[in-house]
């Protein structure tokens, strides 16, 4: 089969600015609850993109854990790969893709760490397996084999086998605060419609760009 023979319409339905929420933030809302609805896989997956030293950007898909009005927030291990990229530019790019609704958001904005009272609480609240996890394992290091992740793993879970385990120093989250939200709704023969949100001075310009 050929690559460019892989097609489809998309004709689900299409965005009109007059059914637009004001701010972004409450229409992010709309479609994610939307999304979480329809029953699709995954709906909080997001790849979030940074760049390194270099220019070379990298992507990556992490959960998104929560929508405020500050903005959007996902945890990692402060000594991966994405948050030493974050330490040295915090300009970041999300994507969330909700196929399945012919969807899209993109957003652009500004990656901040969370508080510790903020990791905390998040923290105490995962399963005690991805506590252990987040220990055991030392995110975007180069390691010779799966055995040893398993191992770490095993003797941390002995070890927290009664018992609260303490939040890791190099484990926390971000708070991505955006400068640009865009939706995306698949439309016929191409033409989609797509709604660019800018902040401008703590107020949002909203704009209709071309597919």
């Amino acid at each position: 089969m050929e690559l460019t023979d892989i097609r489809r319409e998309y004709a689900k339905g299409g965005l009109r600015r007059k059914d637009l929420c004001t701010n972004p933030i409450d229409q992010f809302n709309l479609w994610l609850q939307q999304a979480i609805d329809s029953g699709l896989s995954d709906p909080t997956a997001m790849t979030v993109a940074t760049v390194d030293s270099t220019g070379q950007p990298f992507q990556r898909i992490v959960l998104l854990k929560n929508v405020e009005k500050e903005g959007f927030v996902f945890y990692t291990n402060l000594g991966s790969r994405k948050a030493q990229q974050i330490e040295q530019n915090n300009k970041v790019s999300i994507h969330l893709p909700w196929h399945p609704l012919e969807r899209q958001v993109h957003i652009t904005g500004v990656a901040e760490k969370l508080t510790a009272v903020e990791n905390i609480k998040y923290f105490s609240s995962r399963p005690k397996e991805s506590q252990i996890a987040a220990i055991a394992s030392k995110q975007s290091s180069r390691i010779s084999a799966r055995g040893i992740l398993e191992g770490k793993y095993l003797e941390l879970k002995q070890k927290f086998a009664k018992g609260e385990i303490p939040v890791p120093s190099f484990w926390g989250g971000y708070r991505v605060k955006p400068t640009s939200i865009e939706f995306w709704q698949g439309g016929e023969h191409r033409l989609h419609d797509r709604f660019l949100f800018s902040e401008n001075g703590g107020e949002w310009n909203i704009d209709r760009l071309a597919p």
